[in-house]
């Protein structure tokens, strides 16, 4: 067989599954905000607003539910947490343009948006309620910063009992801090690239499986 033969072979055998079912999975996009889009963050991620659009067009084709958390607090400081009080600047006020959301990531209509004054989008109990009534089971989770908002919203939704993984190359953070976080919690998120995705989409649902065989 030619080596030409050989590639499209492969390429058959590799291609994902068309009738992968994607009902149970929601994806969760954290704070892409320009306050959080720092000019550290876009150097080290020059890619990072071609993967977040990638992302969301994989993500609606799926028809995975797209949710997107942002943060917005009030400039008369009635919903900052405790140690802002204590901070020279925090970030998202309501009319400043750091709350504003980068254009990869602008929410379509019928996308849901939750807001949150805390750094665990799951503090906003509307998160979790949605996910529950949609009976979604696993998570895509992926935004700014790493170490901080995706890391806890992560862990909140992996001992709410869900399934999580993080997309990494849709998250950003200062580099030492993004790569430490990714590597130093596997019992609590598996990890995958935008373009991996399909092709975890078995062993999840195998995931899923074992799960709900041994809740039974």
């Amino acid at each position: 067989m030619s080596n030409l033969n050989s590639d499209v072979c492969y390429a058959v055998m590799t291609m994902p599954n068309p009738l992968q079912n994607w009902d149970p999975f929601a994806l969760i996009l954290i704070d892409v905000q320009r306050d959080f889009w720092t000019d550290e963050i876009s150097r080290a991620f020059p890619d990072y607003d071609a993967n977040v659009r990638k992302l969301l067009d994989y993500s609606r084709e799926k028809n995975l539910d797209v949710i997107h958390i942002r943060a917005k607090f009030k400039a008369d400081k009635t919903d900052w947490m405790s140690r802002y009080h204590f901070l020279d600047r925090i970030p998202c006020i309501e009319g400043t343009s750091g709350v504003e959301i980068l254009p990869c990531a602008e929410n379509k209509p019928g996308e849901k948006v939750f807001y949150k004054q805390t750094f665990d989008g799951f503090d906003n109990p509307e998160l979790n309620d949605f996910l529950s009534r949609n009976q979604k089971r696993f998570v895509l989770v992926a935004g700014l910063v790493t170490s901080v908002c995706v890391l806890l919203t992560a862990a909140s939704a992996a001992q709410k009992g869900y399934l999580v993984a993080v997309v990494e190359d849709c998250c950003g953070d200062n580099i030492e801090s993004h790569r430490h976080t990714l590597a130093r919690y596997p019992f609590i998120f598996s990890t995958t690239t935008v373009d991996e995705i399909p092709n975890h989409h078995e062993t999840w649902e195998a995931e899923l499986a074992q799960l709900e065989a041994e809740q039974v």
